[in-house]
């Protein structure tokens, strides 16, 4: 792959991303190539805003992703799955299987047969495929012979199935990687020849989450970030127009979930619920994770199950239906809820929060502030379409109809996408 001149004027802290960024690009072991017709050899870029709540396209704030639900189709919104969190819906996006199924129940989470936990800052669980069910879409790209590339996205760290995608590397923040450049390399992969182009590609922006969280999702911080990303989107649209791709790309732009506030003050202390000595708190947050001691279960059951002021607690049996939650191994045998606008955090963590608004998300996805982003745009998709909210399983068979190849067993159904296609025949 020719990698692009890097700016003399790029701060040192940039360098080496960037550089990294090319070596692997040029270094990537090559995937089987299949020949393709020219309507074969579109290409699917699929972007996530994390923490983007579908809002705010009626903010006035987003040009650039107005443009493109203007060109193509919008969702009213979409339906994140249970937990709202973000790697479980993440991988939810590219394999079709709800968290229960896929075994990304949590963005923490414990597994008897798995020495040590997942958290997202452990490089060595993200990376390890043990973690990783189900079969992402870019895993099915590479067996039917099609290259693929992330930049970022949960999973794509770890070997799945045998497989990777033909081009990786392990995430790092838009500190050490700006979105400017991200747009730039991805842009740089889809203007390649045909022999070394991607037919799919993943970007990731973690821009607005991370100022939601920190100063509330209403807060000046994050309707900067909003900015931030759209600006970045403006900048992927320029460059798909200039570079002569723009027919040969279908656009995707989704989040994982939205972000409701937590004013100061609005925690409940983990101790105070259950002791260390009665329980093991696996996770904290708004999807509280919890498994009794031996000899302490009865006791657990009753100080925990049933409704709460700030939160309500179940067996993993008896969680409601409509989250399709519970029967995963990894599920912890009670499971708390919390109610929006709080959080169930440990006393150390608590100590240390600012007196302000925050943001938090894990809330029932059925509450309008979870609710995520489908915007799409590109010669497979009609003109001026918003479609009815849909689940976020759903995308994925509609990665697979646009790659062109059969979608593995899947919780998601195209049907209610596929009125936004220009080609709305079965598959």
């Amino acid at each position: 792959m020719p990698c692009r001149p890097i700016p003399r004027s790029l701060p040192l802290r940039f360098l080496l991303p960037a550089l990294l960024t090319c070596v692997l690009a040029a270094c990537a072991t090559p995937a089987p190539f299949r020949p393709a017709s020219a309507a074969d050899a579109r290409a699917v870029l699929l972007v996530s805003l994390d923490g983007f709540h579908p809002d705010h396209l009626n903010a006035g704030i987003t040009p650039a992703l107005s443009r493109i639900a203007r060109a193509g189709v919008r969702a009213e919104w979409m339906n994140p799955s249970y937990p709202s969190l973000t790697f479980p819906n993440h991988y939810t996006l590219v394999t079709g299987l709800r968290p229960d199924r896929h075994g990304i129940v949590h963005n923490t989470m414990r597994d008897a047969s798995i020495e040590g936990g997942f958290w997202l800052s452990n490089r060595t669980a993200v990376g390890d495929s043990r973690w990783w069910g189900g079969e992402p879409i870019w895993v099915r790209a590479e067996k039917a012979g099609l290259r693929s590339a992330t930049l970022y996205w949960p999973g794509s760290e770890a070997e799945i199935a045998g497989l990777r995608p033909t081009r990786w590397t392990e995430y790092v923040d838009s500190d050490t990687l700006p979105l400017e450049i991200r747009i730039d390399t991805v842009l740089d992969w889809l203007s390649e020849a045909g022999a070394t182009r991607p037919r799919l590609v993943t970007l990731y922006f973690e821009t607005v989450d991370k100022q939601a969280h920190e100063h509330g999702p209403d807060s000046v911080q994050a309707q900067a970030a909003v900015r931030a990303v759209d600006t970045a989107l403006g900048r992927l649209l320029h460059g798909l127009e200039t570079r002569g791709l723009r027919d040969g790309v279908d656009l995707i732009v989704v989040s994982d979930h939205g972000m409701a506030t937590v004013p100061p003050g609005q925690w409940v202390v983990v101790e105070d619920v259950v002791s260390r000595e009665e329980a093991t708190v696996v996770s904290t947050g708004q999807v509280v994770q919890v498994v009794p001691n031996a000899g302490f279960e009865a006791q657990v059951e009753r100080k925990l199950l049933g409704a709460h002021a700030q939160y309500d607690c179940w067996r993993k049996s008896e969680l409601p239906a409509r989250w399709h939650y519970g029967t995963h191994p990894r599920v912890a045998p009670i499971v708390c809820q919390m109610h929006e606008g709080w959080d169930m955090l440990p006393r150390a963590a608590i100590a240390k929060r600012p007196a302000h608004d925050r943001g938090s998300h894990g809330y029932d996805p059925a509450l309008p502030s979870m609710r995520a982003l489908f915007v799409a745009a590109g010669p497979s998709f009609r003109e001026g379409v918003v479609l009815p909210a849909f689940d976020n399983v759903d995308v994925y068979p509609l990665l697979a109809h646009l790659l062109g190849i059969e979608p593995a067993p899947n919780d998601g159904s195209i049907e209610p996408l596929r009125p936004a296609l220009r080609d709305a025949g079965s598959d």
